[in-house]
């Protein structure tokens, strides 16, 4: 594979900066036929020249990052020899001739798909030790989000969102990413101060990338895919969410975690639904949900028991869209902006949480009832970014 000759890509970026404003959407239109014209050419495939302090194959040449990040790259087999993959780019985000590779992520139809569960959104307790060991997998795979719809995801641990990580401030967290996928993939934590290009570089099917770092800050972060194009993978089901709590715990609490996403699909296949790079650009989302499955807390709620303190973690994936964040018929006691415990507002009703963002909601169930949560951007909350939380006597 090779990348787009430089004379045609200056000629499409010079007749973007000679366009008025409103010519943006034909750009890219024309950067998507250039695309096609070249072949599909994928960019995130291209054989490019090493980033200085790498090797051919993308691994680090001084055997590890900065913060001891990187221990190497890892072959298990299935890689092209020598190739090497481009890290994440935004500049070439909509550039990339996303056709063929917005379709290689399989065949299986929805017979394949394991059946349709409800997403555990309850926060998983710390580990003993300080340090976290973290051995995941990439795969494309067939994926129920409602009991009726099926859609090719792309994933860690082979579910949208991938699991829940909890840590401390301070701890050590020893990731490894193997790719079992048909395309390239990688991991970038919200949460590691770390060099992105070692550490969340893209491995090829087959290979392996491992390193360490130690999240500095208490809070709730997003992970996710970071090959370009980024838009592509994290709106196929690339992401999930690390919370990292402070060095002293906050108040006991009921505690669950909220990853909001959206998702834009072509029509089914087989009885399977691929993502459309085309919504993702226009961003106008078929689906908006927490935990990957639309509505699933309205006909499964979370429940908790009047006088619980309830603490909400709340991450959006987008790729594209925030979390206005609400419950109806409560307010939050505590919002916390940045790391707590030092960073929080009172008597809160809404709160935006940005794309790539996370925060932290908190409140006393004093009151038993059925309370919806919402994303108070209703064009979102009525396409499935809706649940209950239902307050026991």
């Amino acid at each position: 594979m090779c990348p787009i000759p430089s004379f045609l890509l200056s000629d499409v970026l010079a007749d973007e900066e000679a366009a008025p404003p409103n010519t943006r959407r034909a750009f890219l239109a024309q950067a998507t036929a250039l695309g096609a014209t070249l072949g599909g050419v994928a960019l995130v495939g291209c054989n490019t020249p090493s980033p200085q302090g790498t090797s051919s194959n993308g691994a680090a040449s001084n055997g590890a990052a900065a913060n001891g990040a990187d221990s190497g790259h890892q072959p298990a087999g299935g890689g092209a020899p020598g190739a090497t993959v481009a890290n994440p780019d935004s500049k070439l985000d909509t550039m990339q001739a996303h056709g063929s590779h917005a379709t290689t992520a399989g065949t299986a139809g929805a017979a394949a798909a394991p059946p349709y569960r409800r997403y555990d959104p309850t926060l998983p307790p710390l580990a003993s030790g300080r340090t976290l060991q973290l051995h995941w997998e990439a795969r494309e795979v067939p994926l129920h989000i409602r009991p009726d719809t099926v859609i090719h995801a792309w994933t860690f641990e082979g579910d949208v969102p991938g699991p829940i990580v909890h840590c401390r401030v301070g701890d050590t967290v020893e990731f490894t990413l193997t790719n079992r996928g048909t395309l390239p993939h990688s991991m970038d934590f919200h949460a590691a101060q770390i060099d992105p290009k070692t550490a969340f570089r893209s491995v090829m099917p087959g290979e392996s990338v491992t390193y360490t770092f130690r999240p500095r800050y208490a809070g709730a972060f997003l992970y996710h895919c970071g090959t370009s194009p980024v838009l592509m993978h994290l709106g196929s089901g690339m992401y999930g969410a690390i919370i990292v709590s402070p060095a002293e715990p906050l108040p006991a609490a009921k505690e669950f975690v909220l990853v909001q996403n959206e998702f834009y699909l072509n029509p089914a296949e087989n009885g399977v639904q691929s993502s459309d790079y085309n919504k993702m650009l226009n961003r106008n989302p078929d689906i908006v949900a927490f935990n990957g499955r639309p509505g699933q807390y309205q006909t499964e709620p979370i429940r908790v028991k009047r006088g619980d303190r309830v603490r909400f973690y709340v991450v959006s994936a987008g790729p594209s869209h925030p979390c206005n964040f609400h419950i109806v018929g409560e307010q939050f006691d505590s919002v916390y902006l940045g790391a707590p415990p030092g960073s929080a507002i009172h008597g809160v009703q809404t709160f935006g949480v940005a794309p790539g963002g996370g925060m932290i909601f908190e409140l006393v169930a004093d009151v038993a009832g059925e309370f919806p949560f919402v994303n108070h951007g209703f064009g979102h909350g009525q396409k499935g970014a809706i649940g209950f939380l239902v307050v026991e006597v």
